[in-house]
């Protein structure tokens, strides 16, 4: 009874919060919107750019019943009384990145003015920008477990956010022509190996885990049967990799290095390492006591000729103010990975306009210059579009990313087909 309480008592400050968002960022001390700060969510219905060829030129060679964003992450604050939940920390002014961040995830996802109904308002935008895209465009929706102590068990207080299996499920089936799904499974769960193999047989097309928000160590030998079961399921596992700014659990984030993933390749895993790895350090667990870039530690795994058919990287985020160009340079220019690139939005992160600088890309040589404009305007519009756009159009020396790297769907798919 006590838990019920709490959570109404949480989704009542969020709407609180969400009303200062929707007339005039005031948690933020912004006075009005103002397109270079806030998503000013306009029709995605975008009659202004038909004729650009920037967004001619996303679907040379490629067919968009083929494209699926696989790397979309679902939010609310549970109004729909799905079981969602919002941790206490996005709720406190005590923690005013995460509360700061938690109005900007909602305004990129165009709910922050109709409290009462945040849930499905999240949902049904996503659908939305999916379908203006072009028909057969789809979105790979992610469920999110709890943080579970040692023991298994879910740990509130400690849970940035919860999406329940079942919620993602229910929605993915609910709009089957544009949304699939993830589960997001705990191995230390007492009852996951069942759970997993309900995801599965329930449609689910991978797993998602964010090991530093969630407690889970991939190198943790208690994990063994769960990536058996992934392995003969022939599921993916999705799982963030290099440092983490979107969780409360700094302390946990040396659980995101990429080296720790390799029992899960040696037991037959498929394992997608989100973002590559592109921000932050980790430990060099090769050379105990020195620390190397994430991406250097990302990269060393996928030069490893075992793990070719079982290791890839998701191109979400990559574009992001915090990646230097560099990482950006070598993915383009890394032409024998390209064929296990996947390409992913990280929604509703496109629709943070202060995120990401088509004017800073093109400065650095990465984007044509006379694509910024078009880009620029079609963010504000439909993040989702923008992303997959302007990613199909970075390039450096001449390469840029393939068509291979955006049609996903025979990656996630693959499993239906033995």
């Amino acid at each position: 009874m006590k838990e019920k309480k709490a959570s109404a008592a949480r989704r009542h400050f969020l709407k609180a919060g969400l009303l200062a968002l929707g007339t005039g960022m005031a948690g933020l001390g912004l006075s009005r919107p103002r397109p270079r700060l806030v998503n000013p969510c306009r029709d995605p219905a975008l009659d202004a750019l038909a004729e650009s060829p920037w967004l001619a030129r996303v679907w040379e060679g490629l067919d968009p019943a083929q494209v699926w964003d696989g790397h979309v992450h679902l939010a609310g604050i549970g109004d729909s009384g799905n079981g969602l939940e919002i941790g206490a920390s996005l709720l406190s002014l005590w923690h005013p990145v995460l509360y700061s961040q938690r109005l900007f995830y909602l305004n990129a996802g165009c709910v922050a003015t109709e409290p009462g109904s945040v849930d499905e308002n999240y949902v049904r935008r996503i659908a939305l920008l999916a379908r203006n895209i072009a028909p057969g465009f789809k979105t790979l929706l992610f469920a999110f477990d709890w943080y579970r102590d040692d023991a298994g068990r879910p740990d509130a207080a400690q849970s940035t956010f919860y999406v329940p299996d079942d919620y993602a499920r229910r929605v993915a089936a609910a709009r089957p022509e544009v949304f699939e799904w993830a589960a997001s499974i705990h191995p230390y769960a007492p009852d996951a190996l069942d759970r997993l193999e309900a995801a599965a047989a329930q449609g689910a097309r991978a797993v998602k885990w964010l090991p530093a928000a969630q407690n889970i160590d991939p190198a943790a030998k208690r994990c063994d049967a769960f990536f058996a079961a992934l392995a003969r399921l022939r599921l993916p596992l999705i799982t963030h990799c290099g440092a983490e700014k979107a969780a409360q659990n700094a302390s946990l984030e040396y659980l995101g290095n990429p080296l720790r993933l390799r029992r899960a390749l040696d037991a037959g895993a498929r394992v997608v390492v989100a973002h590559c790895a592109t921000v932050g350090t980790d430990e060099d667990l090769d050379r105990p006591g020195t620390r190397r870039a994430s991406f250097e530690l990302f990269t060393r795994l996928m030069e490893r000729t075992e793990w070719k058919e079982r290791l890839f990287g998701d191109i979400s985020a990559i574009v992001l103010r915090n990646r230097e160009p560099e990482v950006i340079r070598t993915l383009l220019e890394q032409g024998d990975w390209h064929g296990r690139l996947l390409n992913g939005s990280d929604y509703p992160l496109p629709g943070i306009l202060p995120l990401v600088s088509p004017a800073a890309l093109a400065a650095r040589g990465l984007l044509p210059k006379e694509a910024v404009a078009d880009l620029q305007t079609l963010r504000e519009h439909n993040p989702l579009y923008f992303d997959l756009a302007l990613k199909r159009s970075l390039s450096w020396q001449g390469k840029s990313f393939p068509a291979r790297v955006f049609a996903t769907r025979a990656f996630f798919e693959e499993r239906t087909h033995e």
